[in-house]
C-alpha cells in the first residue's frame, strides 16, 4: 500500500488548497444558481463592477465581479446559456455606469423625458453584448482554471475593441480607466495602451476564480494548485510592476515644461443645459464669456478658449458678435469658440455642423473645425424617417459630418488636433499619424449629464489620450471639468464640475518622439490579446 493511501488528504494539503477549500462552497453557489437567480447575480456582479469606475475608483470591486462572473461561465452548460451569462453581466455594467446619459433627455422632459428609461436600457443591452461574446469565447474554448481566465481577459480586450467601432463606435468604460486616480499606473498606456491596461487588469482581477475549479485536484495533481496560486500572485504581480515603472518614469520625467510665449486661458461659464439656449438668455450668456476672457491677469493670456457650443448662435454669420469677441481677443493672439455652423445650398437641404472656430483680434475666422464623429440620436437619428424622431440636440435637423482627424495650424501656437465632445474617448484615434500635432484640444459641453458620473468618466478618458499619446491636452468645458494635462497624463490644473471661471496656465511640452502607442496604436494591442490567448489555451491543455 503506499503512503498517499493511508496518510489523510487534510494533511497533505498545502495553503493553496485550504484557500480553495474556502472558497469553494461560495463558488458552487455562484456557479449553480439557475432561473432568475442566475440572472440576478450576474447583473448584479456586473453592477458591482460599476464601483471601480470614475469618480469611486474601488478597484478592488473588480475582483468580486470578474471572479463570480467566471463562476457563472463555468457553470454554464453551454457556450449559448454564457453568452446569456455574459449579456446579463454587461447590462448590470452599463445600466448602472452609463445612467446618466438619462439627463440629456431630461433636459428636454416634455419631448424626450418618456425616451429617458428606454434609452439607458436599450443603449445598454445593446453594448452588452460585447462582454456576452466574451463570456461565450471563453466557454467554446473548453478552457478552465488559469487557461480559462487569460482566454477571457484576451475576449474581454479583443471585444472592448470591436466596442470602439462597432454600432458607429462607444468604447465609454473601458477597464483600463478604473486606473485613473494614479498617475503612476497610466503611464503603461504609453506601450499597451488603455485595451493593454485593462486586460492586465481583467486578468488579475479574474485570476482568483482559477482558485477553485468545478472539482478540487487530487493529490497526484497537488502541484497545479501550487501553480494557480503561483498564476494569482503573479497577476497581482505584473499590476504591481505597471506601477513601479510608471513612478520611475514619471520620477525621470520631472515637471516638464511649457511652450515659450503661450498663455492659455480656459473659460468655463457653467452655463445650465436647460438655459443655455433660452432666446432671451443667449446674448447675456454671450457677453458674460467675453468678459470672463477679458479679465485682467499677470502674466495676461495670448489665447482664449470657449467650450463646445459656447456660442449659442450662428457666430460666423454674426459680424456685430465677432467683432465684440474680436475687441476682446488678446493681440496676435486668438479665441477658439465651439459654435454651430451652416451651409445652404439652393435646392439641397441646409448643412449643420458642430464647429470650432479660430478668431482673431481683427474678428476674423480664420480657422475651422467640424465635428466628424457624431452621436447618434444625440446629433444624427439613424433611419429617421423610419423612426420618426428628432435628435436631442439636432432637432429635426441632422449634423453633418466633419473630414474627420487633422491637425490644424493656428497663429502663435504649435500645429493642435482638434476634437468636439467625445471624439477624445477613442483609443488611436485622435491625432494624424503622418502629421503629428503637437498638442490635443477638446472642446466639450458635458453640462448634458448635470451633477453626475458621466462628466468624471468623460474626464479620464481625455486624460488617458494624453498619456496614449504622448501628448498634452487641453480640456475646455461648459460646466466642467476643464484642465490642462501634460503628456503624461498629468493633471497640470482643473477648474472642477459645477464651478464657474476661468483658468489660466502654460501649454505642455509634447514628447519629443511619439510614444510606441502612438505610433504604432492597436497592432500591440492585437499582439498583446493573441499572446494572452494563446497563453490561455496551453496552460488549459496542461491543466
Amino acid at each position: 500500500m503506499r503512503p498517499r493511501d493511508v496518510i489523510p488528504a487534510a494533511a497533505l494539503r498545502g495553503p493553496e488548497d485550504g484557500i480553495a477549500w474556502r472558497l469553494k462552497p461560495l463558488r458552487d453557489r455562484v456557479a449553480g444558481c439557475a432561473g432568475w437567480k442566475r440572472v440576478a447575480v450576474a447583473t448584479g456582479l456586473g453592477a458591482v463592477a460599476v464601483a471601480a469606475l470614475p469618480p469611486i475608483y474601488l478597484w478592488v470591486a473588480l475582483v468580486a465581479a470578474f471572479t463570480g462572473l467566471i463562476w457563472l461561465v463555468e457553470g454554464a452548460r453551454t457556450a449559448r446559456g454564457a453568452f446569456w451569462v455574459g449579456w446579463w453581466f454587461g447590462f448590470g455594467y452599463f445600466v448602472f455606469g452609463l445612467y446618466w446619459i438619462a439627463n440629456a433627455l431630461l433636459t428636454k422632459p416634455e419631448e424626450f423625458g418618456w425616451l429617458a428609461p428606454i434609452a439607458v436600457a436599450a443603449l445598454s443591452a445593446l453594448m452588452a453584448l460585447f462582454p456576452a461574446a466574451a463570456a461565450a469565447t471563453t466557454r467554446l474554448s473548453g478552457r478552465s482554471g488559469v487557461g480559462g481566465v487569460l482566454i477571457f481577459a484576451a475576449a474581454w480586450t479583443f471585444f472592448e475593441w470591436v466596442r470602439s467601432w462597432a454600432f458607429s463606435g462607444f468604447p465609454w468604460n473601458l477597464i483600463g480607466s478604473v486606473w485613473t486616480f494614479s498617475d503612476a499606473m497610466i503611464q503603461v498606456t504609453a506601450l499597451i495602451g488603455t485595451y493593454g491596461l485593462g486586460l492586465l487588469t481583467v486578468a488579475a482581477a479574474a485570476m482568483p476564480a482559477a482558485l477553485t475549479p468545478a472539482r478540487l485536484p487530487t493529490l497526484a495533481v497537488a502541484g497545479c494548485r501550487r501553480r494557480t496560486l503561483t498564476a494569482v500572485v503573479a497577476a497581482f504581480l505584473a499590476l504591481a510592476v505597471v506601477w513601479a515603472g510608471g513612478a520611475v518614469r514619471l520620477w525621470l520625467a520631472g515637471a516638464g515644461e511649457t511652450v515659450p510665449g503661450v498663455r492659455l486661458r480656459l473659460v468655463q461659464p457653467n452655463i445650465s443645459q436647460t438655459e443655455k439656449w433660452s432666446p432671451s438668455l443667449r446674448g447675456a450668456h454671450f457677453l458674460s464669456q467675453v468678459r470672463m476672457g477679458m479679465l485682467p491677469a499677470e502674466p495676461p493670456p495670448t489665447h482664449v478658449i470657449w467650450a463646445e457650443a459656447a456660442a449659442p448662435f450662428y457666430l460666423a454669420e454674426n459680424p456685430e458678435a465677432l467683432a465684440l469677441l474680436g475687441e476682446a481677443t488678446p493681440p496676435q493672439g486668438l479665441t477658439i469658440v465651439g459654435a454651430l455652423r451652416r451651409a445652404e445650398t439652393p435646392g439641397e437641404r441646409p448643412q449643420l455642423w458642430n464647429s470650432l472656430l479660430a478668431v482673431n483680434a481683427s474678428g476674423q475666422v480664420v480657422a475651422t473645425y467640424d465635428k466628424s464623429h457624431l452621436v447618434p440620436y444625440g446629433e444624427y437619428v439613424p433611419f429617421r424617417s423610419l423612426i420618426g424622431i428628432a435628435s436631442v440636440a439636432g432637432g429635426a435637423a441632422d449634423f453633418s459630418r466633419g473630414t474627420g482627424i487633422t491637425t490644424l495650424r493656428l497663429p502663435g501656437l504649435p500645429p493642435v488636433s482638434p476634437l468636439i465632445c467625445y471624439e477624445v474617448i477613442f483609443p488611436a484615434a485622435v491625432a494624424k499619424r503622418d502629421d503629428r500635432p503637437a498638442w490635443m484640444l477638446n472642446l466639450t459641453n458635458d453640462g448634458w449629464y448635470g451633477q453626475s458620473t458621466g462628466p468624471y468618466q468623460h474626464f479620464a478618458a481625455a486624460r488617458l489620450r494624453a498619456a496614449e499619446e504622448g501628448l498634452p491636452l487641453v480640456r475646455v468645458a461648459n460646466t466642467g471639468i476643464s484642465a490642462i494635462v501634460d503628456p503624461y497624463g498629468r493633471v497640470v490644473d482643473e477648474l472642477p464640475l459645477g464651478a464657474q471661471g476661468i483658468l489660466d496656465g502654460g501649454l505642455p511640452v509634447a514628447l519629443t518622439t511619439a510614444n510606441p502607442y502612438g505610433r504604432w496604436g492597436n497592432l500591440i494591442v492585437f499582439a498583446l490579446v493573441a499572446a494572452t490567448a494563446a497563453a490561455g489555451l496551453r496552460a488549459g491543455r496542461r491543466g
